[in-house]
C-alpha cells in the first residue's frame, strides 16, 4: 500500500469517528443546553430542524474539546455561558464541516472589563495563538447577544479573529479553509470600504474597522451575522463574498425554516 493511500484511509476513518462521535455527543446533549439556545441565541432559533440537529451536533462536540477557565474574580462558569459562548464559536465557522478552533484549547472568562499587564490597557476580549486561547468579558459579552441587530458583537468579533487566525496554523490539519481566490476578492473590498471610512464616507461598518485588515474582517463578520439585509443592501458584493468565504448565507439559511 502507498503512503498516500494509507493516509487517505487514515483521513475517511477518521472523518467517520467524527461522524459518530458528533452523533453521539449530540444524543447526550442535555435538555437544559436546547432550552439555553432557544431561548438566548436567536441564530440558533431561526435554523431549519435538520441544521438545528446539525448545529447541535457541532456545538456538543466543541464543548466536549474546550477548557472553560474563570479569571478575574469570577467564581465559576457557568453552563450557560459555556454553551453561548460555544454556539457562538460554532455559528461563526458553521460552514465548515471540519473547523473546531483546534488550536484554541481554552476559553477565559472574565466578568467585565480585564486589565492586561502585556498591553497595559483594559480590554472586553481578546484572542491570544500564541498561549492558544481566546478570551472573553462576559459583560460585554451579554450585551452583544442581548442587542443583536447594531453589528456590535463581543462573541463574534472574537471567533472571527479566531477564525482567521486558525485558518493560518497548519499543525493539526485545520488550516487552508478560506478559499485563496475569496480571501484575495474580500481583501480588495475591505481596503476599498477603509478607504471609504478614511475619508470620511458614509458606511454600515463603524470607525474601528479602519484599524487593520484583521480588525476590518472581525467587524465584518460581526456585521454579516447581526445586519445581514442591511449589508447585502448597502454592499452587495462584500456580503456575497464574505457569504462565499464564510461557506453560508444566513439570509438563505433563515429562509430554509
Amino acid at each position: 500500500m502507498s503512503q498516500e493511500a494509507f493516509f487517505e484511509i487514515g483521513e475517511i476513518l477518521y472523518q467517520k469517528y467524527r461522524q459518530i462521535r458528533y452523533s453521539l455527543l449530540e444524543r447526550l446533549m442535555p435538555s437544559k443546553d436546547i432550552e439555553i439556545l432557544s431561548k438566548h441565541f436567536p441564530y440558533y432559533v431561526k435554523l431549519s430542524p435538520k441544521n438545528q440537529k446539525e448545529f447541535r451536533k457541532k456545538l456538543a462536540y466543541f464543548i466536549s474539546i474546550k477548557k472553560f477557565i474563570p479569571r478575574g474574580g469570577l467564581e465559576s462558569v457557568t453552563r450557560e455561558m459555556i454553551v453561548l459562548i460555544s454556539a457562538t464559536a460554532v455559528m461563526v465557522a458553521y460552514g465548515f464541516d471540519s473547523v473546531n478552533f483546534l488550536h484554541f484549547k481554552k476559553i477565559l472568562v472574565y466578568p467585565d472589563n480585564y486589565y492586561s499587564t502585556i498591553t497595559k490597557q483594559y480590554h472586553k476580549g481578546e484572542v491570544n495563538p500564541k498561549l492558544g486561547i481566546i478570551v472573553v468579558s462576559w459583560s460585554n459579552f451579554v450585551h452583544g447577544l442581548g442587542h443583536a441587530q447594531d453589528g456590535i458583537n463581543l462573541g463574534i468579533h472574537e471567533m472571527a479573529h479566531a477564525l482567521k487566525l486558525e485558518n493560518l496554523i497548519h499543525y493539526n490539519n485545520e488550516s487552508n479553509f478560506f478559499n485563496p481566490r475569496t480571501w484575495k476578492a474580500f481583501e480588495d473590498l475591505a481596503n476599498q470600504e477603509i478607504a471609504l471610512i478614511d475619508k470620511g464616507g458614509e458606511s454600515i461598518f463603524r470607525n474601528s474597522a479602519t484599524r487593520n485588515l484583521h480588525e476590518f474582517f472581525a467587524v465584518a463578520v460581526e456585521v454579516f451575522f447581526e445586519r445581514p439585509a442591511e449589508l447585502k443592501s448597502a454592499r452587495k458584493d462584500l456580503y456575497e463574498t464574505l457569504a462565499v468565504l464564510l461557506r453560508q448565507d444566513p439570509l438563505v439559511l433563515f429562509q430554509e425554516f
